[in-house]
């Protein structure tokens, strides 16, 4: 089982000791985006071991900003959101990998700041076996209804970077907008009553093992359960609407061990890291086209047309302001 290789490489990265040659990334964890064939690769083709720890989009900016004075990470791996803020805030080093400019307007600062390697769009990540009989959801509006009580999962907007896209996703869908966050709280205040399970962590492992059975997340981790894993799953992309998002990475300010975080960075935006993406069922952030068979397992394009883009700058400046409301108003 290919999942089994990443629990067993996610082991091994987070205990191998950190060496002077070696690169840190916050946030870049195997069982994520399939970040496990990334480490892989280049520790095959860099010869560079990336110690990693679990931790979700605001965690490592947290980290980051208490580790300002002796930065401990080389490279973070974010929701471009988080991006924005660690390069307005001085926590990253300018930097532009080889291949920056191919990667489209609007997806990356300007300096070097921040950079989209790969995009998600937002949907249900289902396992149909662990519905009990109740029929694959198909819209945000059916997860409100008694069939689906204790069977909705999604991850602290407050604090996880998808969580935060989920809202924004739902929110658009009833008609809000980044000056309105009405419509996704009364979303999550009606959710709330269905008893959903709010993880601050990706969880994947818990949808493939049924405890999670219907969750917001990206369409590459449910096509690599779909693809990858015993079970039947599926992606639905919400008949309302949904959102499409990149993640980004940087250059940390004052890092260890600046060098070898470039030459990460560089793989990443290579043709034969761009590559490694679509394996993984991810779009990349250059123009590298899907390979016919991946491309091939994917929701028809006509589906992905309901998938909007925002201003990610007026999506990272809402962010903060969502966060407390949530936090003070979903019950």
């Amino acid at each position: 089982m290919k999942h089994t290789l990443f629990a067993a490489l996610a082991a091994t990265v987070v205990t191998a000791p950190a060496f002077a040659e070696d690169a840190i990334c916050y946030n870049c964890p195997p069982q994520w985006a399939d970040w496990a064939s990334m480490l892989e690769a280049i520790d095959e083709k860099l010869d560079i071991q990336m110690p990693h720890d679990n931790k979700n989009s605001g965690q490592t900016i947290s980290q980051l900003i208490a580790e300002r004075a002796s930065p401990v990470a080389d490279v973070a791996y974010y929701g471009v959101t988080t991006g924005i803020k660690a390069g307005a805030d001085g926590l990253v080093e300018p930097y532009k990998p080889t291949g920056f400019d191919d990667i489209p307007e609007g997806l990356k600062d300007a300096d070097g700041n921040w950079f989209a390697i790969h995009y998600g769009t937002i949907g249900f990540f289902v396992n149909v076996d662990a519905l009990a009989g109740a029929p694959v959801p198909q819209c945000f509006a059916d997860l409100t209804k008694p069939e689906y009580r204790g069977m909705v999962g999604y991850l602290d907007p407050s604090s996880a970077f998808v969580g935060y896209a989920g809202a924004i996703a739902a929110n658009i869908a009833f008609g809000g907008d980044l000056n309105n966050f009405d419509p996704a709280i009364k979303y999550f205040n009606d959710l709330a009553q269905n008893d959903p399970i709010v993880p601050k962590q990706t969880s994947f492992a818990r949808v493939v093992s049924g405890e999670i059975p219907i969750l917001f997340d990206y369409d590459f981790n449910a096509y690599r359960g779909k693809y990858e894993e015993d079970g039947n799953f599926e992606f639905v992309l919400p008949c309302e609407g949904s959102l499409r998002v990149p993640y980004v990475m940087s250059l940390v300010k004052d890092a260890p061990n600046p060098d070898a975080g470039k030459r990460v960075l560089d793989f990443i935006l290579s043709d034969e890291g761009q590559a490694i993406w679509t394996n993984a069922y991810l779009q990349p952030a250059r123009p590298v086209k899907l390979p016919a068979e991946v491309a091939a397992k994917f929701l028809p394009a006509s589906e992905y047309e309901r998938a909007a883009s925002v201003d990610y700058n007026d999506m990272a400046t809402a962010q903060a302001a969502f966060g407390e409301r949530y936090l003070s108003e979903v019950k």
